[in-house]
């Protein structure tokens, strides 16, 4: 069984209907760790060593947050700033990351349609996530493409539940290592064939 660390950062957790239902509904899952940077980190003094150990005890690394101004929260960043250290997580010789799976899980204010190049932010999601994506790789990691939630501002209960079902699915996915299929040409993971087979009750 793949063992799954789950990086979230939201400084305004309470406040996102979203979120809360998508945390809910992976958090105690066996094999996953929930690591919640805020609640962890409210002073933004990052215990490198420890978050190193973690990465180093897990086989897929998710970054869960919600997409502030086309990229995260600052203290996501910080994180990635301190924790991925030259001749650790990249350059010569360091390999602590490698052949591990990466993706974000994001949750979105606007809908799918305005993240094209028709649409009012002009790039689509993908092209956004860019410097993630290029993170991941130089650090010999798998990247993925990512699980959204998008238009949670006007999402309904039954179209959440969905995603929740989904995410939940993803992660078990991971897991078992199971082939998740064509990923390659797949804008976002939720469209690919093993996650368009959950539906809400």
């Amino acid at each position: 069984m793949k063992r799954v660390l789950i990086l979230f950062a939201h400084p305004k957790f309470e406040q996102s209907r979203a979120n809360k239902a998508l945390v809910a509904t992976i958090e105690n899952i066996e094999g996953v760790t929930f690591h919640d940077l805020y609640e962890r980190y409210p002073d933004f003094n990052i215990d490198v060593i420890g978050e190193k150990k973690l990465l180093e005890q897990h086989d897929v690394i998710v970054w869960h947050h919600p997409f502030y101004w086309y990229s995260c929260p600052p203290l996501m960043k910080q994180w990635m700033d301190v924790v991925l250290e030259f001749g650790w997580a990249y350059g010569p010789n360091a390999s602590a990351l490698h052949t591990k799976k990466c993706l974000n899980v994001i949750t979105t204010g606007g809908t799918r349609e305005v993240y094209c190049p028709t649409g009012s932010n002009n790039y689509s999601v993908n092209e956004f996530l860019r410097p993630f994506e290029q993170t991941a790789r130089l650090c010999g990691m798998e990247y993925m493409p990512p699980f959204t939630v998008m238009g949670t501002h006007n999402i309904s209960d039954q179209e959440l539940e969905k995603h929740t079902l989904q995410y939940r699915q993803l992660i078990g996915c991971f897991q078992k290592n199971l082939p998740m299929g064509t990923v390659g040409d797949c804008e976002f993971l939720n469209d690919t064939p093993q996650l368009n087979k959950v539906d809400s009750k």
